[in-house]
């Protein structure tokens, strides 16, 4: 089982040592992401896990748009042998509970 968490329960800010790995797309992600969080779409994730390793996470929160892909990218790393948490509720929930984000686009950022 993949453990999960819920926003009420992620501190804010964000511990020191915590990674956040975004797996949205790239539309998903300029238009609004965590920031300092590390952009790696799921599909491409087997493919850049040499990416993931270098960051030396000892914990990782993994988050999308809703917590189901991210469930798919945590079950994956955890399989490797990582310390992942997915955050249920994803992105739309971080939002919802206002938390901080970020956007690429120039404009104000908004979950798509």
């Amino acid at each position: 089982m993949i453990p999960t968490i819920e926003i009420d329960a992620v501190p804010d800010p964000l511990p020191e040592g915590l990674v956040v790995l975004d797996v949205r797309e790239d539309d998903e992600w300029a238009a609004a992401h965590i920031d300092g969080a590390v952009h790696i779409p799921l599909m491409e994730l087997p493919a850049r896990l040499g990416e993931f390793v270098e960051l030396e996470a000892t914990q990782t929160l993994v988050v999308c748009k809703a917590g189901g892909r991210s469930a798919r990218a945590a079950a994956y790393l955890a399989q490797q042998g990582y310390d992942v948490v997915n955050l249920i509720d994803g992105m739309i929930g971080w939002e919802r509970a206002g938390r901080a984000m970020v956007s690429d686009t120039g404009r104000p950022a908004e979950v798509i």
